[in-house]
């Protein structure tokens, strides 16, 4: 009859002259010689996630300023567009009415004649009516003071009925589009006599000016 042979167990191999205490504290603890770089490894990761959210913050702030600038070029462009659009829309239509002046002028010459009837009273008025829509303003009225930026003095006299050089008979009206000029009010003008005496009417307002003639 055969013994049956006990199982044993293997045990980690010691070093020669260990003491049993050596012995068992090797089987009991585990190899920890990867231990220590555990730490070291999360922080050099963090300080590389960081490094990378630095750098895509620094990009976007980069990305953003550029699309701030590219957006004021093109309101500025939008807008200089239109300015442009409005400028050439306004030089065009000036162009247009200032060829139709001599013939606006032929039209009030008939009306001041009687001559503007029938159908090309029609016509005439039409036309009128047509380039007052576009912006064509008539000036110029006997009577208003001389202002040479809007009237050009084709004759001149004097008169002693009057203060300040004035527009005493309108030639050919002037017309404007808006507060442009296009073309000034061509006039007769009169200036005050030299050495004329005051008028009875200048005398008179000069006392309502001062309170009243004196009296002896």
């Amino acid at each position: 009859m055969t013994e049956e042979t006990p199982g044993f167990e293997e045990k980690p191999d010691v070093p020669s002259g260990a003491t049993p205490d050596d012995a068992a504290e090797a089987a009991e603890s585990p190899s920890t010689e990867e231990g220590p770089a555990a730490p070291a490894g999360d922080a050099s990761q963090t300080a590389g996630l960081t490094a990378q959210l630095d750098q895509a913050r620094s990009a976007l702030a980069e990305r953003t300023g550029d699309l701030q600038r590219l957006q004021a070029e093109y309101q500025n462009y939008r807008r200089r567009v239109e300015r442009d659009r409005v400028t050439v829309k306004e030089i065009a239509v000036a162009g247009l009415l200032t060829e139709l002046l001599p013939v606006l002028d032929d039209i009030g010459r008939a009306r001041e004649h009687g001559e503007l009837v029938g159908g090309f009273k029609s016509v005439a008025e039409s036309l009128e009516t047509v380039a007052a829509k576009m912006g064509l303003q008539q000036f110029g009225k006997e009577g208003e003071p001389f202002d040479p930026t809007i009237h050009e003095a084709l004759m001149h006299s004097y008169a002693p009925d009057v203060t300040e050089t004035t527009c005493v008979a309108i030639l050919q009206p002037g017309y404007r589009i808006g507060e442009r000029t296009i073309r000034p009010a061509r006039v007769a003008v009169a200036e005050p006599q030299p050495g004329a005496t005051p008028s009875a009417k200048d005398e008179k307002k000069a006392d309502e000016e001062s309170g009243g003639p004196d009296e002896g």
